[in-house]
């Protein structure tokens, strides 16, 4: 048993859920966040070690601020920066206010909590650890048809990278990550009302390989299973347009596309 925290946000489903599960069986005491408290008190119930829960709409900026503000007294030693979601269509179809909150949640959200818990985590003796949940997504130069999604993704890939190497340069051994999965077995195509054309992988794969890469590897952009590793590294010496043709294809295989 660990005298330390892991904070997860997005804790009341998917992705967010399954780290809980492993950080407690690691030994660490959890702090969930989200929106949905009932969602959140059962995730509690399945958590071998102590936690607590903070209820916030991480789309909204001092929701965020407060989020810190509530971990100021507890000794924070893992920050899973996991909130988020997608959504799929052609882009002047697709629901702009669903786009703009996904903007706040997949990228202000992500860059306040992840500069915040920076601040808070980078003297720790102990080493600390934030990982940003992204997407393979943010490693491709464009997604049509998810083409905010993609964006806001290669935003988090970007700033993690960034900041990876300031704080390398600034000689501290604090971990700086992003998970950059491909199709997971989550609710998260039915928010994107998206059908994946690629077979999605198992949460609790997903996690398990992550922390393993975080832990024990230091891996700073983790790609879980090597078909991801082919499709996302593989066409790096195409021109960006050609991936971006190649990607479009993948894409509309997802939805039906035809025309009205």
């Amino acid at each position: 048993m660990k005298n330390t925290y892991a904070v997860v946000t997005g804790a009341s489903s998917g992705l967010g859920v399954e780290f809980a599960k492993q950080l407690s069986e690691r030994g660490y005491k959890l702090v969930l966040v989200a929106r949905r408290k009932e969602k959140l008190e059962q995730v509690q119930k399945i958590l071998k070690t102590e936690s607590k829960v903070i209820t916030a709409d991480l789309s909204d900026r001092s929701e965020c601020v407060r989020v810190v503000e509530e971990l100021k007294d507890l000794d924070v030693e893992v920050f899973i920066n996991n909130a988020g979601f997608g959504d799929c269509g052609r882009f002047y179809e697709t629901d702009i206010n669903k786009e703009l909150g996904m903007i706040d949640v997949n990228v202000t959200a992500v860059h306040i909590l992840m500069k915040l818990m920076l601040m808070k985590m980078k003297g720790k003796v102990s080493g600390a650890y934030i990982l940003n949940v992204a997407s393979s997504a943010g490693l491709f130069p464009g997604g049509p048809y998810m083409a905010t999604y993609y964006a806001t993704k290669a935003y988090v890939t970007s700033l993690t990278q960034s900041v990876a190497r300031e704080m390398k340069e600034d000689g501290s051994d604090m971990y700086i990550g992003a998970l950059c999965p491909g199709p997971v077995d989550t609710e998260f195509n039915e928010v994107a009302d998206v059908e994946f054309a690629l077979r999605g992988i198992a949460p609790k794969d997903c996690v398990e390989y992550a922390l393993k890469q975080m832990f024990k590897y230091r891996k700073q952009i983790i790609v879980p299973t090597l078909r991801m590793k082919l499709a996302v590294f593989g066409p790096r010496l195409l021109p960006r347009e050609q991936v971006v043709a190649i990607t479009s294809r993948q894409q509309r295989k997802k939805k039906d596309f035809s025309e009205n």
